[in-house]
């Protein structure tokens, strides 16, 4: 299932209409938790569009937890109804983040992954990081873009977190940051033996074990990134 936090305008309008006639007939029939929905088939018919878009849309209100997908036995309303409706709004309703948005989200994420990283590594995570690390390294050292090879070292500490859901999130939210990433407010300008000695601290951090000098680090990491944050309320 793909669901990007950067949706295109029309694709979108489209998908929440679809959403808005699932939330009205779900209500018509005065559906509870547990009960099945009705089929594709059906609310293609009923709303006259395509099968696949029906589709996306039930994978949208399942990734948000309102419906649920049980093979062989179709979909089924995951909770109460009062909670789907009120949920459901809210879906209509959200707006693609800001690039503030994601960034203060990946700031806050982060922090705790890191932690968690330096807890749980393996030497099979601290080879995946070093490897990020390097990659990122020899691409900074000869002055090409480097903000891919960045953002792969910080996926593979959330990999050593052990925690999945981190893990999802960090890539929900990796795609419209590098879409949305405002470089001239948030880079740090510093000099590349700085820049690449911040991410070297972090993976001595995690390969000491150490979380809260993981934690030090990755705040240094994001200071200039924080600061633009809270400048930008």
């Amino acid at each position: 299932m793909k669901i990007s936090l950067i949706d295109n305008s029309t694709t979108k309008i489209l998908q929440n209409e679809i959403i808005f006639k699932i939330k009205n007939l779900i209500n018509s029939k005065n559906l509870e938790r547990g009960d099945k929905l009705p089929s594709e088939r059906v609310m293609s018919e009923k709303f006259d569009v395509k099968r696949n878009h029906i589709r996306e849309a039930i994978r949208k209100l399942e990734f948000y937890g309102v419906v649920k997908s049980m093979s062989q036995s179709g979909t089924i309303l995951a909770i109460g109804l009062t909670g789907f409706n009120g949920i459901v709004d809210e879906i209509i309703a959200l707006n693609g983040p800001s690039f503030k948005e994601l960034a203060e989200t990946r700031i806050s994420l982060e922090l705790k992954i890191v932690k968690l990283a330096a807890q749980r590594r393996t030497t099979d995570d601290l080879i995946r990081i070093k490897e990020a690390l390097n990659a990122f390294k020899a691409k900074i050292t000869i002055g090409d873009d480097y903000l891919e090879e960045d953002l792969l070292f910080h996926l593979a500490i959330a990999k050593a977190s052990k925690n999945n859901t981190m893990v999802s999130l960090m890539l929900l939210i990796t795609p419209p940051i590098l879409s949305t990433y405002e470089r001239g407010d948030v880079c740090e300008g510093d000099k590349v033996v700085t820049e690449i000695k911040k991410h070297e601290d972090i993976y001595l951090a995690i390969e000491a074990n150490d979380e809260i000098l993981a934690s030090e680090m990755m705040k240094k990491h994001f200071y200039k990134l924080s600061n633009y944050i809270e400048n930008n309320n």
